[in-house]
C-alpha cells in the first residue's frame, strides 16, 4: 500500500482511503475485455484446425476421386469418413461437391484421363464450434483440392 507523506512528515489516511478498491475496479473493467478476447482466440483456433482438416479430407476426396472406377458416392464417403474421424463432425454436418472438368453434375465415370476433378468439403462453422456464443455462426468453412484424372 502507498503512503504519502505531507510536508511535515506525518502519513495521510485519508489519501490511503482514496486508493483502496482501485485494483477491484480495474478488474471489474479489464476483466470482461480480456475474457472475450481469449474466447475469440480460441473459436479462431478452432476455425483455423477445422479449416485445416478440411484441406486434408478434400484432398483425401481428391486422390480417391482421380483413381478409375471410382463412384462419386466412394469420394463422399471417404471425405466424410475423414473428417468424423478427424475431427468428430457428423457426416450429415459435411458437404462434399466433386467437379469433373467444370461440370458440377457429371460423374466420375465420365473423367477422362487428364480431366481436372475439383472436391470441395464444406461445414458450417456453427456446427463444430467449442463455445456457445459463436462468434462466427454465419461463416461456412471450406476447402477445395484439384487433381488431374489418371
Amino acid at each position: 500500500m502507498v503512503k504519502f507523506q505531507r510536508n511535515d512528515g506525518f502519513t495521510d489516511r485519508s489519501a490511503d482511503r482514496r486508493w483502496s478498491g482501485t485494483a477491484a475496479v480495474e478488474m471489474a473493467m479489464v476483466l470482461p475485455v480480456f475474457v472475450i478476447a481469449m474466447l475469440g482466440i480460441i473459436e479462431l483456433g478452432r476455425a483455423i484446425m477445422v479449416s485445416q482438416l478440411l484441406e486434408n479430407a478434400s484432398r483425401e476426396g481428391a486422390r480417391m476421386a482421380i483413381l478409375d472406377n471410382t463412384t462419386n458416392a466412394q469420394v463422399t464417403t471417404a471425405a466424410q469418413t475423414f473428417m468424423q474421424n478427424a475431427a468428430n463432425i457428423a457426416p450429415s454436418k459435411v458437404t462434399v461437391t466433386i467437379n469433373v472438368a467444370g461440370s458440377n453434375s457429371a460423374p466420375l465415370s465420365s473423367a477422362n484421363p487428364g480431366d481436372l476433378v475439383t472436391v470441395t468439403v464444406s461445414t458450417p462453422f456453427a456446427s463444430v464450434s467449442w463455445l456457445p456464443p459463436n462468434y462466427l455462426s454465419g461463416a461456412t468453412l471450406s476447402a477445395i483440392a484439384a487433381m488431374r484424372h489418371e
